[in-house]
């Protein structure tokens, strides 16, 4: 296909396709539009966000049968070949002559390049180290020096994965405060939040406030906006004594706070029927993974709230109620919050 003619395809399945560069357009052309197209025609959207453990499972499915396939002895070797300088040229021979590409995203409808990423996420074994010693930090600090946010470099000095020192990074790179969050903490990060939001406003109607004469302050910003997926990263660099994670769980309190005029919505018998409603609900759900939970619809059930409050309620109950919860499925923990979590919580109430 021609680069309009892919353009105009792909946009059916990836709303935001003219934003890419050229060469993204033009791998994702050959790798994914025969893919979506079929999954079109099976009824199946092209999905984003979080993978299920549905799909993780299908990952491992699809690089065990390619190895077997192949002969490759380790699905390190298959999806980090550089590591092996010495196998590489048999190894690449062998994913261009078993269509490797077509392989890993079979039964997948998401882009090729996320199910990419996600296959190496799973299979690094530089993933799974634990907890950062102080001299790892250390060293981390001194790579950074050298070599700026070159991920890929500082992941191999490290033997640790690229998404992993690139977050512990940010974690350490300033000093983080843990307690309460002081007045001015808060209104950096209102005031990081407005400036990220307004910028993403701007460029989905570049003409809105040129046209209108409004300004930022006057600029009306529909309540979804606020709850969507934001730049975290970018909002702790301008915030600068908070780690990404402590800034979205204040901005949820901020938001939960603003939306239900300061009510009390968690406490006493209307907490004890909030809880029981949503062990209910999920239970009715029968979804086999979290992320196939559509939280924003579960807001009702404590009040007018945004879905990261709901999930932040939802974690408490399993911790509190659900012994070894980590090792168990989401539908597990869904099972024992209804057969042992409820009956208590009804009687109490």
């Amino acid at each position: 296909l021609d680069l309009d003619t892919a353009k105009k395809e792909l946009e059916e399945f990836i709303p935001h396709v003219r934003q890419m560069s050229d060469n993204s357009i033009r791998k994702m052309a050959g790798r994914d539009l025969m893919r979506f197209k079929q999954f079109k025609k099976q009824g199946i959207a092209v999905k984003f966000g979080r993978f299920s453990e549905k799909e993780n499972n299908q990952i491992k499915k699809n690089i065990e049968e390619f190895l077997a396939m192949t002969g490759i002895d380790s699905a390190e070797k298959l999806l980090f070949t550089s590591r092996y300088p010495e196998e590489k040229e048999t190894i690449s021979r062998l994913k261009a002559e078993y269509l490797f590409c077509e392989k890993l995203g079979e039964g997948i409808s998401r882009p090729w390049r996320l199910i990419y990423y996600r296959a190496r996420k799973i299979f690094d074994p530089n993933n799974y180290k634990g907890r950062y010693t102080d001299e790892e930090k250390e060293k981390l600090k001194k790579y950074h020096a050298l070599h700026g946010n070159d991920w890929k470099k500082i992941s191999e000095m490290m033997s640790r994965s690229n998404l992993s020192v690139a977050m512990k990074y940010s974690e350490i790179k300033s000093p983080i405060n843990y307690g309460p969050w002081s007045k001015t903490e808060t209104q950096k990060l209102m005031r990081a939040v407005e400036e990220v939001i307004v910028k993403r406003v701007e460029s989905e109607d570049a003409n809105s406030l040129s046209s209108s004469g409004k300004s930022h302050r006057n600029l009306f910003i529909g309540r979804e906006k606020l709850l969507q997926k934001l730049p975290w990263t970018e909002i702790e660099a301008k915030v600068g004594t908070r780690y990404w994670r402590q800034c979205k769980q204040k901005w949820t309190s901020i938001l939960t706070h603003k939306m239900t005029k300061g009510q009390q919505l968690y406490k006493g018998t209307k907490g004890l029927q909030a809880k029981i409603n949503l062990i209910k609900r999920l239970h009715e759900m029968k979804v086999e993974d979290a992320n196939e939970v559509n939280w924003e619809e579960l807001s009702n059930i404590i009040g007018d709230v945004p879905k990261g409050y709901v999930q932040a309620k939802f974690y408490k109950l399993k911790i509190t109620y659900v012994p070894r919860w980590r090792k168990k499925s989401f539908s597990k923990i869904i099972d024992h919050l209804f057969k042992k979590a409820l009956p208590q919580l009804e009687e109490k109430l």
